[in-house]
């Protein structure tokens, strides 16, 4: 009898420590489930946020990138209309400066301004004569002479021209009068001394050329001297 109730109490013993290793194990498993579980839950959560961040991140870049082109091309447009403002100030500062070359230049020609910088300076003398055999007309200094050089320093280019000092327009009136030329009204004598402002070298070379003014001079018996110097011509005398 005692045997028997030992053996039950024994019994019941070990079906007590396999219950609770039973349950101990369902209740490990249970837990790991449960944690598994809720992170993946947390993980389901973490992805739709994630994405939908990600896709604010994009949509915001694009926006940033569609304004920057935006930008780009404005500041193309503000580039090109500077660029256009610019050449009209090029365009209209030249157009300014050529007219006031011509106004400059158109000053000189008519002896409104002092002229000068470098040129020549002719000197046209009466030659030598015997008055009881020769005749003093083919040995003195006449306009045509004076016209001649006078001519062909305005073809050579000449900026201004004086005659004695007093300076020439494209209106002066060049007149002999006996041993005396009348240049505007304002009469000068022998020598006279003819001044322009230009080039030196064209000046110089059209003068000389074979055939031309001063072999004619020296035909009619002038002296001629040819000078390069600086020149200094003064405004038009007026009265």
């Amino acid at each position: 009898m005692n045997s028997q109730n030992k053996r039950k109490s024994k019994k019941n013993s070990v079906r007590q420590i396999w219950f609770s290793v039973v349950f101990l194990v369902l209740g490990f498993i249970f837990a790991f489930s449960y944690k598994t579980l809720g992170i993946n839950n947390q993980q389901d959560n973490y992805q739709p946020l994630a994405y939908l961040r990600e896709e604010q991140y994009r949509e915001e870049l694009l926006r940033l990138q569609e304004r920057n082109k935006e930008l780009y091309e404005e500041l193309d447009e503000k580039m090109r209309e500077v660029m256009d403002i610019e050449h009209s100030f090029m365009h209209e500062e030249d157009r300014h400066t050529k007219l006031i070359e011509e106004a400059e230049q158109l000053r000189l020609l008519l002896g409104l301004v002092p002229a000068h910088g470098e040129g020549v300076k002719v000197t046209l003398k009466d030659a030598d004569y015997d008055p009881l055999t020769q005749n003093p007309n083919d040995y003195i200094v006449h306009e045509s002479h004076v016209l001649r050089v006078v001519n062909e320093l305005k073809i050579a280019g000449a900026e201004g021209i004086a005659i004695n000092g007093q300076r020439l327009t494209s209106n002066s009136s060049i007149k002999c009068t006996g041993p005396v030329i009348t240049v505007d009204g304002k009469t000068f004598p022998e020598p006279f001394v003819i001044e322009a402002v230009g080039s030196q070298e064209v000046l110089q070379s059209s003068l000389q050329l074979r055939g031309g003014v001063l072999d004619s001079l020296e035909q009619d018996h002038i002296v001629v001297l040819v000078e390069e110097k600086e020149v200094i011509l003064p405004a038009l005398r007026e009265g």
